[in-house]
């Protein structure tokens, strides 16, 4: 029998991986559709509507405007200090033109698809990674906590075959799941914005955007995967993969954060896992130091920047991987099994 199709039997099988998958999925679709009820399609009637808005924001500013002149010319008239309430001259106060106030200011919000799908991945991703690594902790922590990975090795004694099968086994599990979450995650949204927004300006330059950042997101869920089945083999339990993100994310990073902060370190945020996390999904996250200031001609105040690439997050998610899964390989290996 196949040790493969075994595990990944195991894997379907097991009632925790399928309540998990099946409340990831049900969150996605929750975004999606309250998406699309929180959303409205412009047409001419949305338009004529924020169009009479403005012109009704137009007139309360010229009465306001108004009313706050004729107080500023009495206030003069009478001699009462206005504790620089108004200007020398009152007839400095003036309402805006009609052309400052917009109508779009006042339109419905709208599904653009190409201006907002990308953004939609960062979630998608995220859902799916925790699901991932959730699941992955569970499927090795399991075996470890219950004695049926002592009950396998019997039957096949090689401990990094068995290892690294039931590591296969599962990323395929998770996916089989992600891939086909993914395209109707696009279709979602393709139909949110077809009825509630806009699929206008789509390019096959858009497109191709879209799927590399999809697929950055479904390597992101592979490398959760790997990092919770990997710390849970390497405890032997799944409380240590669970215990340990909550460890780092807590105490290191929010903590590491309160810290850095308090040490007034410059770009502090470089040296926090989420921020290499977003640039994986968006390909660049620029840090800026408000400290600094770089006069411009027109006298305005620049903040210096740190871009963080997605280059630079693939080699921090490639060095965790490798360390992680290798030391469970190597405690795998070295330990004594009983």
């Amino acid at each position: 029998m196949s040790l493969f199709r075994t595990e990944l039997r195991r894997l379907t099988k097991r009632r925790f991986t399928r309540y998990m998958t099946l409340l990831g999925l049900l969150v996605l679709a929750t975004v999606v559709i309250g998406v699309f009820f929180s959303n409205q399609k412009i047409g001419a009637e949305q338009l004529a509507r924020a169009e009479r808005q403005a012109d009704q924001q137009y007139q309360e500013q010229v009465r306001y405007i108004e009313q706050e002149r004729v107080a500023c010319e009495q206030a003069k008239t009478a001699g009462t200090p206005n504790d620089g309430r108004y200007p020398d001259d009152c007839s400095m106060i003036t309402p805006p033109s009609r052309d400052q106030i917009e109508a779009q200011w006042f339109l419905p919000s709208t599904f653009d698809f190409r201006e907002t799908f990308d953004e939609t991945l960062i979630p998608f991703a995220a859902i799916l990674a925790l699901v991932g690594f959730v699941i992955g902790a569970s499927f090795v922590g399991a075996e470890w906590s219950t004695g049926g990975m002592m009950n396998l090795l019997l039957w096949r004694p090689k401990r990094l075959t068995v290892l690294l099968t039931k590591l296969a086994a599962l990323l395929t599990g998770i996916l089989a799941v992600t891939l086909p979450a993914a395209v109707l995650w696009f279709a979602g949204f393709w139909a949110v914005a077809s009825f509630r927004g806009s699929t206008e300006k789509m390019t096959s330059g858009v497109w191709q955007s879209f799927m590399l950042t999809g697929l950055r997101g479904v390597v992101l869920v592979l490398v959760l995967t790997t990092i919770g089945f990997a710390l849970a083999s390497l405890g032997r339990h799944t409380a240590m993969a669970l215990g340990g993100v909550v460890a780092v994310m807590v105490v290191g990073q929010f903590g590491l954060g309160i810290l850095l902060a308090m040490a007034n370190v410059r770009w502090a945020e470089a040296f926090l896992l989420p921020t290499y996390a977003l640039a994986w999904m968006t390909k660049t996250v620029t840090l800026q130091d408000w400290n600094s200031c770089n006069a411009t001609f027109n006298g305005s105040c620049e903040p210096d920047t740190l871009d963080i690439t997605w280059q630079q997050s693939s080699v921090l998610l490639s060095v965790g991987v490798v360390v992680i899964l290798g030391a469970a390989l190597w405690a795998m290996r070295r330990r004594d099994i009983s």
